[in-house]
């Protein structure tokens, strides 16, 4: 097929609306999932039970690690989704969404099976003793059943994400953010249930979520683009799944190293310095949203334009993106300088930490400029589908990483810290952007020698 004919049929638009309309969405979604946090402290809170308040959130961190570390079953079907819904490959859509379920529903029963052992380890990596103890065993127990349910949900938002509908993807993850509220406070609350009425509200929140996207993504199968039993098993299809999947989760295994590195290391500076430095990391959290749904944005644009061999939309989506990401860090951070003394008074009560986190507020605040660029190459990379590429740069950043903490912190103590952070996410951003063209060029330059043939 002549390159010009491939580029008129599968040719589309990258518009500012068009950014918007995946990013705005699931910025919003992803401020909904904090909300859980809150409501889950504040319920068991109201009963009065410290030791039941301290197991709540040791057994919420401990999900926060196990479910993040799968975040790879989204990632991965959002590329793939998004190069199929380039190509307007109906049959392959359907084949991605079912490998991808089946691979999450697979892990979910995974984690049902080595439940007991992850739950021995949680405690002895956290260090809870009696009724703390007891009560994350209890959260734990009940809101590992949602073990399936719950990454059956990334495959589903991944598929639509990949597909760019990203209202969807609004709908569903506000439905079970709602729900996973509600039921907190009525059964937690209302019924007395405490610590267990958190995890069942979870739990059906995650199942009600998960019927709910599975009925919406199949409503829109065909039955004449199902895709057969051979297809879905494919040795090469699932192997190509397993290396992106691979990858995806080294990368986000070094990330969370990163930031667990930090919380180890400035623990070493005292209670106070702790305590600011938790403080400021909402501040960074705060980015992340707008940041991740962007990268959202760039992952299906991305795809999009590979899956169409279609390069003025990669080109165009990859300014507007990164247009929309450094605006909206700059203004961020402009506030965050402004206002962020008033955000620190409203987090603390204590003087001293009030004092030491204003003292590392500007470093703190620029962490969205610092990371916009990393944030949206990882969209890109993902999109592309060049794992590899993304997993080699994330260890070369995490190297540098390394090398600032060994510089700055023995030299400027919690400030060489806040320094060595940014360091890390500039080093993972300009890796990766050093790579875009040269990966974009030889991306596309194939599909014109297929298409040629």
């Amino acid at each position: 097929m002549d390159q010009g004919a491939r580029d008129n049929r599968l040719a589309f638009d990258v518009t500012h609306r068009l950014v918007l309309s995946i990013a705005v969405p699931m910025t919003l979604a992803f401020m909904t999932t904090p909300l859980l946090g809150l409501t889950g402290t504040a319920v068991v809170g109201r009963l009065g039970q410290a030791e039941s308040l301290a197991g709540l959130a040791i057994g919420a961190v401990l999900f926060d690690l196990i479910f993040a570390s799968f975040n790879f079953l989204r990632s991965s079907t959002t590329g793939l989704t998004a190069q199929a819904y380039g190509r307007r490959d109906l049959h392959e859509q359907q084949a991605v969404f079912w490998r991808a379920l089946l691979s999450a529903i697979a892990c979910g029963v995974l984690l049902l099976v080595l439940s007991p052992v992850l739950l021995w380890l949680g405690l002895k990596l956290m260090g809870p003793e009696g009724g703390v103890a007891d009560a994350t065993r209890t959260y734990f127990s009940i809101r590992i059943l949602s073990g399936p349910v719950a990454l059956a949900n990334y495959a589903i938002l991944g598929f639509v994400l990949g597909r760019g509908q990203g209202k969807i993807g609004l709908v569903l993850q506000t439905l079970i953010n709602g729900i996973n509220i509600l039921l907190a406070i009525a059964l937690g609350l209302g019924l007395g249930w405490g610590v267990s009425g958190v995890a069942w509200g979870t739990l059906l929140g995650e199942t009600v979520g998960a019927v709910t996207g599975l009925a919406i993504v199949l409503n829109e199968f065909s039955g004449s683009e199902r895709p057969s039993r051979s297809e879905l098993l494919s040795r090469q299809k699932l192997g190509e799944l397993f290396a992106l999947n691979r990858d995806i989760l080294i990368r986000t295994f070094v990330l969370l190293g990163a930031f667990t590195l930090m919380t180890r290391i400035g623990s070493h500076f005292g209670a106070v310095t702790l305590a600011a430095n938790a403080v400021l990391m909402n501040f960074v959290l705060i980015s992340a949203f707008y940041l991740d749904g962007l990268a959202n944005a760039a992952e299906q644009i991305t795809g999009r334009a590979i899956g169409a061999g279609y390069r003025p939309a990669f080109d165009r989506g990859l300014r507007l993106t990164m247009g929309w990401s450094f605006s909206l860090a700059a203004i961020a951070g402009l506030f965050f300088l402004a206002f962020g003394p008033d955000i620190i008074a409203a987090l603390t009560t204590s003087q001293e930490v009030r004092s030491a986190a204003e003292s590392y507020l500007p470093l703190a605040a620029i962490t969205g400029m610092t990371g916009a660029l990393a944030y949206l190459m990882d969209g890109v990379f993902i999109g592309a589908t060049w794992s590899r590429d993304m997993r080699n740069r994330m260890l070369m950043a995490f190297a540098g990483y390394l090398i600032a903490l060994a510089i700055f912190v023995p030299w400027l103590g919690n400030l060489g810290l806040w320094l060595s952070l940014n360091g890390f996410l500039l080093f993972r951003g300009v890796f990766l952007m050093m790579l875009v063209k040269p990966r974009a060029d030889q991306t596309f330059a194939s599909q014109i020698g297929r298409s040629a043939q």
